[in-house]
């Protein structure tokens, strides 16, 4: 099948067993038979891996993934695996992307791969003199940078800037070095983190100054994802939809309690993408927050407005620190399964198709608030989850969970006592 004949809209992806919709993700990505093998596998870490991945292993805890279909990402159709244990957090994107998929789907675009390191300076009587001092020796700082990875500056990364800030703090001024490198198709924190520790004693050489902490900051602000789509009218259900959604857009954007439930909102999705691909869903997630309240309050991560001609228009913008090299992502032989079913070669295009998956997920929990209320779709898949949790196997999940979904009572002790009626009747 060629590339432009691909398609993320599966009928029925919903209703087939594991096994099949496997089947259909390897065809679509055309998977190896050791990476279909790989996600097929009940635990799929090696136990001697995941000893050599953190300290003291007992154990490892397997996160279900699951691909969200429909996605359409600047062009192309794409599947998407999410690692979450949240019910409807994937089906919430897919619902969201086969009503702009006929529009076009998402459009994103990417500011670039810079991270920052920052070099905390303390001590010094003349902050203003350190802070030119610090500046003058830009040329030098340069040349120790990149010869801190030669690796990096082979294919075409490296240091890129310089910045020094003078913070107020309730211990006195600080004089706080940035330093803007390119770590490319890496996350960076390790290259970034040896930049900085290899300048701090040059600084307090020049400075007579003492520097304290050296480490990269997680509010990634050189290194934005950005999404936008548009949701026909008519596809979403009329006017009224559109305008409640924009009435929950407007609570988010202008109080803080709702702002945070609406950008955890759009983390179920943008986190689960993260975690499936390896890469650190706590810097990420602490980024995304910062970020939202860089105006001096925190607010939402996305912007929803009516066009002209009445459609929903949707954006996002959001630090995305991730990678395609380093850490788990690429020891960890999931992530590198489901790197090969996104397609993506390239951090910043995995950057992107985050950052249009933060969007569908958010326009799905506002369509869900602004219509039939959140509960309605989540309790019905979270009572699968209870149903087990009270016992039921095989067929008795689905025919227990109807009935905790028609009585409206999605509750454990509920859900014990049907399990026993149905056993004994």
């Amino acid at each position: 099948m060629s590339l432009s004949n691909l398609t993320s809209r599966i009928s029925g992806f919903h209703r087939m067993s594991t096994a099949e919709r496997l089947e259909a993700v390897a065809a679509f990505a055309g998977l190896d038979e050791a990476s279909r093998a790989q996600l097929a596998a009940p635990g799929n870490i090696d136990p001697h891996l995941a000893d050599h991945m953190i300290e003291n292993v007992v154990a490892t805890l397997a996160i279900p993934i699951g691909v969200a279909t429909n996605m359409r990402v600047d062009g192309r159709d794409v599947l998407v695996p999410m690692a979450t244990e949240e019910s409807s957090v994937v089906a919430a994107v897919c619902n969201s992307a086969r009503q702009c998929h006929d529009a076009g789907g998402f459009t994103t675009s990417v500011s670039g791969t810079l991270m920052i390191a920052q070099i905390q300076l303390v001590g010094v009587s003349d902050p203003e003199n350190a802070r030119l001092t610090i500046l003058e020796q830009r040329a030098a700082i340069a040349e120790l940078c990149d010869g801190c990875d030669p690796m990096l500056v082979s294919l075409g990364g490296g240091f890129r800037d310089l910045e020094v800030r003078i913070v107020k703090s309730l211990g006195g001024p600080m004089v706080v070095t940035h330093l803007i490198v390119d770590t490319r198709d890496a996350m960076g924190a390790n290259t970034v983190n040896t930049m900085a520790e290899a300048l701090a004693p040059r600084i307090e050489a020049w400075t007579g100054g003492k520097v304290f902490l050296r480490i990269l900051s997680n509010l990634a602000d050189r290194r934005l994802a950005r999404a936008r789509a548009l949701w026909p009218v008519e596809a979403i259900g009329g006017p009224e939809v559109r305008d409640g959604m924009i009435s929950a857009y407007h609570f988010a954007e202008a109080d803080p309690y709702r702002a945070a439930t609406h950008n955890k909102g759009i983390m179920n999705g943008v986190s689960a993408v993260v975690l499936a691909t390896g890469n650190d869903t706590r810097a990420v997630e602490a980024g995304a927050h910062a970020y939202a309240a860089r105006s001096g309050r925190y607010t939402s991560l996305t912007h929803w407005e009516v066009t002209a001609e009445g459609h929903l228009a949707g954006s996002i913008e959001l630090p995305m620190p991730v990678g395609l090299v380093g850490g788990a992502t690429r020891i960890h032989p999931t992530a590198r399964a489901c790197l090969k079913i996104l397609g993506v070669d390239t951090a910043a295009g995995l950057a992107r198709i985050i950052a249009a998956v933060g969007l569908a997920q958010n326009f799905g929990a506002m369509k869900a608030l602004a219509t039939t209320g959140i509960q309605k779709g989540h309790m019905a898949l979270h009572a699968n989850n209870v149903a087990i949790a009270a016992g039921a196997v095989g067929a008795e999940v689905a025919r227990l969970a109807a009935i905790l979904v028609e009585r409206r009572q999605v509750r454990q002790d509920v859900a014990a006592a049907e399990l026993a009626r149905m056993r004994a009747g």
